[in-house]
């Protein structure tokens, strides 16, 4: 949600701005008149703003606070949407399900922890009364004729997508974590719509990878090595591979790329992923994921959706 800030009963051409921009990424928002103690809030003021804007406009002083009005036009603003944490794979799952998660420890792999995703999908497995099997890429297999416990489901490392879809049987289903995220987080439906355009790419366009999060990056990155070096092999293109990390501003027009690949996300909000891939998904290009793209080039794309077809 948004917050503008006035004061001095001002609501010029910036303020019209910002709210131009809320309307676009469907954001809620409200305004403040600040400093009320200095400039009391013109009541006619109040009225034009709330009735043009079909929003709530109330006054405030940092000297002289009534965070009781705050809170609760913050509370009656905020979206529903804000108010939920769904689970991410709980609809695929029943208690007592057995989840593996292949996790391979490589260059990329932070020291003495897990990253983001595996621990919110343990986590996940767990709030779904379901045991979750963390293993890495070279134990599955013994792991597996071992044990005879099938999974429900198996999520990998997107990276090694497709030495796991020759090490998990046919008949477990396979997905991956950016894939997870794909669905969980951004809009799914374009990244399906979007991903076989990879097909498309001619010579010499221009890709663009947002990569949400501002990691150290290692030799084996996957935006800045593995990514591009996959697409330029699958399709047998030259290929110009912009990279552009956490929430910086794309520099070139959004116009100048073929096609745009997104990470799973899980540094930002669900709401930011989807405004990150609106100018995009509005200018027609088409929109993917890490996971899906992957998944594609190395032919396993319609097994690594299967678990999310109803």
């Amino acid at each position: 949600m948004g917050i503008i800030v006035i004061n001095n009963n001002c609501f010029d051409k910036y303020e019209k701005q910002l709210v131009d921009e809320f309307n676009t990424y469907k954001t809620p928002f409200f305004i403040i008149h600040n400093k009320s103690d200095i400039c009391k809030l013109d009541e006619s003021l109040k009225v034009k703003l709330e009735e043009q804007y079909k929003t709530t406009v109330i006054e405030y002083s940092n000297f002289k606070p009534n965070n009781e009005l705050l809170i609760k036009t913050i509370k009656d603003i905020a979206p529903e949407a804000s108010k939920q944490h769904p689970s991410i794979i709980g609809d695929l799952l029943k208690p007592d399900d057995v989840v593996m998660l292949i996790c391979p420890i490589d260059s990329e792999a932070p020291v003495g922890r897990m990253i983001l995703p595996q621990v919110q999908l343990i986590r996940d497995i767990l709030d779904n009364y379901c045991t979750s099997i963390v293993i890495q890429p070279e134990q599955v297999k013994t792991f597996l004729n071992n044990t005879k416990i099938k999974p429900k489901l198996v999520i990998t490392d997107s990276q090694i997508f497709k030495e796991a879809d020759k090490l998990i049987p046919s008949d477990i289903l396979l997905t991956s974590f950016s894939t997870v995220l794909a669905r969980s987080k951004g809009d799914f439906n374009e990244y399906i719509k979007g991903t076989p355009h990879i097909d498309n790419l001619k010579e010499n366009d221009r890709v663009l990878i947002l990569e949400s999060c501002s990691h150290h990056v290692s030799c084996e990155d996957i935006a800045r090595h593995k990514l591009p070096v996959w697409l330029k092999k699958h399709t047998g293109k030259n290929l110009y591979c912009d990279i552009v990390s956490g929430l910086s501003n794309i520099e070139r027009p959004i116009n100048d790329y073929s096609i745009v690949i997104q990470c799973g996300g899980c540094m930002i909000t669900k709401k930011q992923l989807i405004n990150r891939l609106l100018p995009a998904i509005n200018a027609g290009i088409p929109v993917t994921n890490y996971g899906l793209t992957i998944a594609y080039m190395h032919g396993i794309f319609e097994r690594a959706v299967a678990p999310f077809k109803k």
